[in-house]
């Protein structure tokens, strides 16, 4: 059927919109800090063929775990099996899931009796049950200590609820009323969706919709195509480290990838990879995968539209019993911290295909912290988690972004207001983290400083951070940037180190500092305009010392830049260095 292109792109931003209501719908209904004000969730609509229509500007890592879940949930349930008032939930990563708290339901829409599509949406839910509050620790061994695992089921079924099911899940989570509420939540975005996708095919027809459908995903599959076929062919590989997988704190996990461009086709092969670990850093197929399906869309245009047509020209070879394929029944609730190492070492290797045109490494970490108990104030349990972003790599023509959360997670913070009316808990301090941009023509965005007190009772806290012991680099002499720190501050004065990762208890009185990185720099240092040195000496984003040492400025007493002395201490400093022969600055690893 032969659409006119206006048609079709006025179907194209409606297809868009409707996935924006979906998600705004969710956000605004939902119950918990993670869904409503750190917006981890995401909506999507799908073909009964289990691709993707169209989807809702936020968390990467969703958007490509949805594919395989709702390509498994329509195994389970084909479309000739639903009915209206369906609806059906699953979790298990080693069943098409990705972790046990990203629950997906799906809603099927429905035209004149049987169904055209489906509106699916997936949410990191505050908890799952398993050992800790939160479903998040981080020294797991295995899927069982991690919470419910939940297999396609009906979460209703023509209309009415699956009282089993509801009752299964309020008898296994800590927060029932607020879990069972964010599900809730996903059920009425899958409901929007099915009346805006019903309003579309009242307005247009079922056939001209369907048509637009498959039209916009080939056209999707050509432009990604094009642009991929610019890339020059070839092969390229490149590393980078997980700090360690919980359990044994010293080790590093190695994240090894080749890419190789051929024609208009993309291979990911991560041979080379370390073996799956003891701990929860493991990462299946679906959520490896969403992590090549995000670069793919960085390094293309943005203005393809978001559907499965895009991830045609995509090729991954993930060898089993890896970090990045485990057997089961291996641990997987911080397989995100591994998802965004693959980006890391995608990026890492398109530099070498795409010179000048790549930012340096961001910070390669969304810290996560989940604290809870029984609130003594009121005798009831609770968990709350707290999204730590930090800095954006610098870019080839610009410095980097300011703590923000850059990359497959795409999260956001949550607010001190949220935390401190809700828990026992206060924010100490909460700012920019002097120093911990990468130095470069173009410096790395900043990473924060924030500190959490118990206020009440006893808290156990899950903490998950990266970036401690590997910094992010910096690209064409830029330096990489300050690595991670945290740190618990005991009432008695002691000071104890956490190593990226842990589960401990916090007193009341007692606090949790923590750091995270910035990004890495781009470009010589002693190339940098010394009045933005001094710009961000007084903004305090970099001190005085560091504007000497690393940037060769040099500032007199009233903070102004002089010139000559600046001019000798870059030469002495250029002469000490020598020509910068490198590509990647990763500190302590050495240069590569």
């Amino acid at each position: 059927m032969a659409l006119d292109p206006i048609t079709l792109e006025v179907l194209r931003n409606k297809f868009d919109v409707i996935a924006d209501e979906m998600e705004i719908a969710l956000l605004r209904s939902a119950y918990s800090s993670i869904v409503k004000e750190g917006m981890d969730a995401s909506a999507a609509l799908f073909t009964l063929q289990g691709e993707t229509i169209a989807q809702a500007a936020s968390i990467p890592i969703h958007l490509g775990c949805l594919v395989p879940a709702v390509q498994r949930l329509l195994q389970a349930f084909p479309p000739e099996s639903m009915q209206a008032g369906d609806a059906y939930i699953m979790n298990d990563p080693y069943d098409g899931g990705s972790h046990l708290p990203d629950v997906v339901i799906v809603v099927p829409i429905f035209y004149r009796g049987r169904p055209v599509a489906l509106s699916a949406t997936m949410a990191h839910h505050q908890d799952i049950g398993g050992k800790t509050p939160g479903s998040v620790p981080t020294d797991a061994t295995e899927i069982f200590q991690e919470g419910l695992r939940l297999p396609p089921l009906k979460f209703y079924e023509a209309g009415r609820p699956n009282a089993t099911l509801h009752a299964l899940l309020r008898a296994n989570v800590r927060i029932p009323d607020i879990v069972l509420g964010d599900l809730h939540g996903q059920l009425a975005a899958g409901h929007v969706g099915q009346q805006r996708f019903g309003e579309l095919l009242e307005a247009y027809g079922v056939e001209t919709v369907l048509a637009a459908i498959k039209e916009l995903m080939d056209r999707a599959e050509a432009m990604t195509r094009e642009r991929l076929a610019a890339i020059p062919d070839g092969t390229y590989t490149f590393a980078d480290y997980l700090d360690n997988d919980g359990i044994d704190l010293a080790q590093r996990i190695t994240i090894r990838a080749t890419v190789t461009v051929q024609g208009s086709d993309i291979f990911f092969d991560f041979t080379g990879t370390s073996p799956q670990v003891r701990g929860p850093l493991n990462c299946v197929p679906t959520a490896a995968m969403a992590g090549a399906y995000y670069v793919l869309r960085t390094i293309t245009d943005p203005t393809i539209p978001n559907n499965s047509g895009c991830y045609r020209p995509v090729h991954l070879h993930l060898p089993e019993g890896t970090v990045v394929n485990p057997r089961p029944p291996a641990a997987v609730n911080a397989r995100t911290a591994t998802i965004i190492r693959i980006a890391d070492v995608l990026h890492g290797a398109l530099v070498q295909a795409l010179p000048g045109k790549l930012p340096a490494a961001s910070s390669g970490q969304l810290l996560v912290a989940s604290f809870g108990g029984i609130d003594p104030r009121r005798g009831t349990p609770y968990v709350t988690s707290e999204l730590g972003a930090g800095g954006v790599g610098a870019r080839p023509t610009k410095d980097g972004v300011d703590v923000m959360e850059m990359g497959p997670s795409n999260c956001m913070n949550i607010p001190v207001e949220a935390i401190e009316m809700h828990y026992p808990l206060r924010i100490r301090r909460y700012g920019l983290r002097q120093d911990s941009g990468g130095a470069g023509t173009y410096r790395g965005g900043l990473g924060a400083s924030k500190v959490f007190e118990a206020t009440h009772g006893d808290v156990t806290v899950s903490i998950r951070g990266e970036r401690f012991f590997t910094p992010p680099w910096g690209l064409y002499g830029g330096l990489p940037a300050a690595p991670a720190r945290a740190w618990i501050e005991r009432a008695d004065g002691r000071r104890e180190e956490i190593p990226s990762k842990r589960v401990f208890t916090l007193h009341a009185g007692e606090r949790l500092h923590v750091e995270t990185p910035g990004g890495g720099g781009y470009g010589d240092p002693l190339a940098r305009d010394p009045e933005a040195v001094r710009q961000d000496v007084l903004a305090r984003r970099v001190s005085r010392e560091a504007a000497r040492a690393l940037y060769g400025v040099v500032l007199d007493a009233a903070l102004t830049v002089d010139r000559d002395a600046t001019q000798r201490l870059r030469a002495t400093l250029q002469q000490q260095r020598g020509p910068i022969t490198w590509t990647y600055d990763r500190g302590p690893l050495g240069k590569e």
